[in-house]
């Protein structure tokens, strides 16, 4: 295993979006709340959508700790299906902070990228966050998650609050 080096991006959106992004017509998609997700279908999701980026924070977890996270009544998981297969998802907490929503993990897997999903999915997830009426919605990326992250949330509205640095494990 080896450690790699990345900068952080903390975002913050302080006003609701009033743009609408368009529903792509080349698919038949659904966007479905998974309330108290199975830890497999969780774990699936995450490693296809996180692992090429490294993601590392719920990988090594225990079923009981990862439960103890995921099924929290502030955490919301929405899973995107297209044409009748799981595409990717987000994953909003609810006040961890108050007067905050974060969406705390937001992706697609590799094989739905580059078909125009990420901006309507992302707006949805963004129009969910504000759905909890928070003072603030919050994302953060960092340089090992897709090079259009950063610039399609600032599409979006977010704007850059700071930065930091950090080292992640490479996914075994």
């Amino acid at each position: 295993m080896a450690i790699l080096k990345t900068r952080v991006t903390h975002l913050e959106m302080t006003d609701r979006p009033t743009a609408a992004i368009p529903t792509p017509a080349s698919y038949k998609l659904a966007i479905m709340r998974a309330t108290r997700i199975s830890l497999p279908f969780y774990r699936f999701l995450y490693e296809q959508v996180g692992k090429p980026h490294h993601w590392s924070v719920h990988r090594k977890l225990n079923d009981e700790a990862l439960s103890a996270i995921i099924h929290r009544d502030n955490v919301e998981i929405h899973v995107l299906h297209v044409d009748g297969s799981p595409a990717g998802f987000f994953e909003l907490v609810i006040d961890q902070e108050p007067g905050v929503a974060e969406i705390l993990y937001f992706g697609l897997i590799p094989e739905f990228q580059g078909r125009g999903l990420a901006k309507f999915f992302l707006n949805e997830a963004i129009s969910t966050a504000w759905m909890s009426s928070p003072q603030k919605v919050i994302i953060e990326t960092n340089t090992l998650d897709s090079p259009r992250a950063l610039q399609m949330y600032q599409r979006m509205g977010f704007k850059p609050v700071s930065f930091a640095e950090a080292e992640i494990e490479t996914w075994d």
